[in-house]
């Protein structure tokens, strides 16, 4: 009888596709998404199904991002053979740049109908900030400016990942902005900018060859990495201020069961370098999962 397992083929290719779409840093596509639903939801305005398709459309934002970076900055010369990070499909030659291009195609295409439904729902606002979200995600590292090689990758990603996915997830459910929805927005966005942080810590001397003044390019690795701890330290600081001035409950305290592991990677951040800071990369995107799993939990306290 012949084997049903796949080709060895095969699973070489499914592994560079899951490895192309980085699922490291899939975490700060969900963990805005779970704040706003949580949000919603203490406030009796939960629509479950609309939760999963906002996470839904944000996963496939970002994996059309990341499809879009591999394929432009093998353009651009960003991905030289001694690149620090995890290889990349198009500059190992494990994918073609026209392969490449169609899955970021293919990716932002199958976001938009996603996202359609969420348009429906919440009307030319979602709209508004969906087609800015596509535009970014292209715009990061490709277009004749890309956004990402002048120093504004961080606000991009705090913006959506942080402001507009929260925001976005809690008015999409209650039909309705919040301030507390915005400030919610502020510790997850700063973790996920954390992440990015780290990225380009790692990548700055390979990006400074080749033309990408990231904010690590510009400010060097001592300053980039105090911006780091200021990060992840003031998303937690943040919280302790929303519970002093009554903005927000005690359970939100919750998160702070994760501030040991906060702390040990600041410290880890501080003595790490090159190569050996690509641990510190997942590890900060498991942070911010944990801190809005918690975060989460604790406005439903």
């Amino acid at each position: 009888m012949a084997s049903l397992a796949p080709a060895p083929a095969a699973r070489e290719r499914v592994a560079t596709w899951i490895e192309a779409a980085r699922p490291r840093t899939l975490p700060a596509a969900v963990a805005p998404v779970a704040v706003g639903s949580s949000l919603a939801a203490a406030e009796g305005a939960a629509h479950p199904g609309y939760a999963a398709l906002a996470g839904l459309t944000a996963l496939l934002l970002q994996i059309g991002a990341n499809f879009a970076n591999d394929v432009f900055d093998f353009e651009r010369g960003a991905d030289a053979a001694d690149r620090l990070g995890p290889r990349r499909a198009v500059a190992a030659g494990r994918v073609s740049p026209r392969a490449m291009r169609l899955a970021t195609t293919l990716a932002f295409a199958l976001a938009a109908t996603t996202g359609l439904a969420l348009v429906m729902r919440g009307g030319w606002p979602i709209a508004l900030v969906g087609l800015a979200a596509l535009a970014a995600g292209l715009a990061y590292t490709g277009g004749p400016w890309p956004l990402g090689y002048h120093g504004l990758g961080e606000p991009l990603v705090f913006v959506f990942f942080g402001v507009v996915g929260v925001a976005g997830t809690h008015y999409v459910q209650a039909l309705a902005t919040s301030p507390l929805a915005f400030g919610l927005s502020v510790p997850v966005g700063l973790l996920a900018t954390a992440i990015l942080v780290v990225n380009n810590l790692r990548d700055r001397i390979g990006d400074e060859r080749a033309g990408k003044r990231t904010l690590a390019v510009r400010l060097g690795a001592g300053p980039t990495r105090a911006t780091y701890g200021a990060l992840v330290l003031g998303a937690y600081g943040l919280v302790a201020v929303g519970v002093g001035v009554g903005a927000l409950g005690t359970g939100v305290l919750l998160v702070f069961a994760s501030a040991p592991y906060a702390v040990g990677l600041v410290r880890r951040l501080a003595r790490t370098d090159g190569r050996a800071l690509n641990p510190c990369l997942g590890a900060t995107a498991r942070l911010e999962a944990g801190f809005a799993g918690l975060l989460a939990l604790g406005l439903l306290w």
